[in-house]
């Protein structure tokens, strides 16, 4: 972790930062705009890990103000933090997956330029149910076919029951309470495992190549009858909501199943438990990358800020603090090289985006 900043040397960034924010142009909320406090905005899995880093920055940083963190959704913080340079405009998106090529189309459009991308962990796509539960075991064609609107298009999903869809599993209603659909979690059900599942009819790999859109509704949209509820950017909600039904079933970060063993229990998906080691390793099926994006053109403007990225540096490692909180550490390979980025603040190129 850095060194406190001097007083001298924080009076000196903080007077830099009117001038770089305020010749940020009328982006930045009219001349003379300033900030003295970062701000980030975003995924409510990330939300947990930003705000710990947030404690370090202000306890190894004398007299800095604690950084802003919301919890918007991953699609939501987007919307924001691609709006625009300047005061106004927060300076980290946190996102439980990659930013899409048309956030990143958005963003340069609106003169957010140059971006630095950096990988700060791994997470797990967790399915819970309580303690009380049925023991419920999934595979992603099971949760495709119990939750899309549309299974292989072939009309309205009327599956009822989890027996319905599979007859190994219990004659119990389906519900399920997940993320809505600006959260990055709910991309990652969608990617992760709606689309696997989706993917086990041949014909909905040809509708793949014929038909992008047609494949997208048919393999992502999730049924709006009751059975899957949207329970809003707060997963504490979902782990409260599964206490009062025990039959139901729960989809969130692993880091919040991880933070309520005491109440509940993971439900396998093809056979693997979501575990600490499943996910840094890649085997469990719902295993995803965590990110934080920052504006290069806030670097020196907000005063801390580049403090604020070697704080989580300096804390993502498998014994870090970080993963005290519940995060997943990512490989060596991947630290390293993020490492590199929050040190050279190397920017994005946004042709491999999706």
């Amino acid at each position: 972790m850095e060194v406190p900043v001097k007083k001298f040397a924080l009076l000196a960034a903080t007077t830099a930062s009117v001038f770089s924010l305020a010749a940020c142009g009328d982006q930045s909320g009219g001349a003379g705009a300033t900030r003295d406090q970062i701000r980030a905005v975003g995924s409510s899995t990330v939300y947990p890990f930003a705000t710990a880093v947030a404690e370090l920055f202000v306890q190894g940083n004398a007299g800095m103000k604690s950084p802003i963190v919301e919890s918007t959704g991953t699609g939501g913080g987007m919307k924001l933090f691609c709006a625009g340079v300047g005061a106004q405009h927060p300076d980290i998106a946190d996102a439980s997956r990659r930013m899409k090529k048309a956030e990143f189309d958005q963003c340069q459009a609106n003169g957010v330029k140059d971006i630095i991308e950096v990988q700060v962990g791994v997470d797990g796509l967790a399915f819970a149910e309580s303690k009380q539960g049925p023991g419920l075991k999934l595979t992603p064609k099971i949760v495709y076919e119990a939750l899309a609107a549309n299974p292989y298009g072939k009309g309205p999903n009327k599956a009822q029951t989890w027996k319905d869809v599979d007859p190994s599993l219990p004659a119990i209603a389906i519900s399920v309470f997940g993320p809505p659909s600006t959260s990055g979690t709910r991309d990652s059900l969608a990617e992760l495992i709606l689309e696997k599942g989706c993917q086990s009819d041949e014909a909905m790999k040809a509708l793949k190549e014929k038909n992008e859109d047609e494949y997208k509704a048919t393999c992502t949209r999730v049924r709006e009858d009751g059975k899957y509820v949207d329970s809003g950017e707060n997963d504490n909600l979902i782990v409260q909501k599964l206490g009062a039904n025990p039959n139901a079933v729960g989809v969130f970060g692993y880091s919040f199943l991880e933070e309520n063993k005491d109440t509940l229990k993971d439900v396998p998906i093809d056979g693997v438990e979501a575990t600490y080691e499943t996910v840094s390793t890649g085997q469990y099926p719902g295993a995803r990358p965590l990110y934080i994006y920052v504006k290069k053109a806030h670097m020196t403007a907000i005063p801390g800020l580049q403090n604020f990225l070697n704080t989580f540096a300096a804390n993502w490692n498998p014994d870090g603090a970080l993963t005290k909180r519940g995060m997943v550490a990512a490989p060596e390979d991947v630290r390293k090289k993020s490492a590199e980025t929050v040190k050279a603040l190397t920017v994005l190129d946004g042709s491999q985006l999706k």
